[in-house]
C-alpha cells in the first residue's frame, strides 16, 4: 500500500521548522500564559497604574488640606462651615443650590 503524497512547501517538510511553527501556535493560543491573556493583563496593569496615579494625587491634596486645617483654627472653622454646615448659635444658614440648565 502506497501512502499519498501531500504537496507541502519545502519549508514545512523540514521537521525543525514544523516543530517551531507548532510551538509558536501553542504558545500563542493554548499555553497558560498565552499572548492573548498577556495583552489583556497588560491593558489591566496600565489601567491600574492610571488609577494609582489619580489616587496618589488625591491623597497629596487631602494631606495638604489636613495640614492646613491643623495649622490654623480659622481654616478649621471654614472647613466645618463649608463641609458640615455647622454654625454658631446666633447665625442662620442659607444653602443656595444652583440649578443647571
Amino acid at each position: 500500500m502506497k501512502l499519498p503524497v501531500i504537496n507541502l512547501p519545502p519549508l514545512l517538510k523540514n521537521k525543525y521548522i514544523l516543530s517551531l511553527v507548532v510551538f509558536g501556535v501553542w504558545v500563542t493560543f493554548f499555553d497558560q500564559n498565552n499572548l492573548w491573556d498577556r495583552a489583556k493583563l497588560s491593558s489591566r496593569i496600565n489601567q491600574l497604574e492610571k488609577q494609582k496615579h489619580h489616587y496618589e494625587v488625591e491623597i497629596e491634596q487631602n494631606e495638604r488640606k489636613l495640614s492646613e486645617i491643623k495649622e490654623s483654627p480659622e481654616s478649621l472653622e471654614k472647613f466645618a462651615r463649608e463641609q458640615y454646615l455647622m454654625k454658631k448659635k446666633n447665625e442662620d444658614i442659607f444653602v443656595v443650590i444652583e440649578k443647571e440648565d
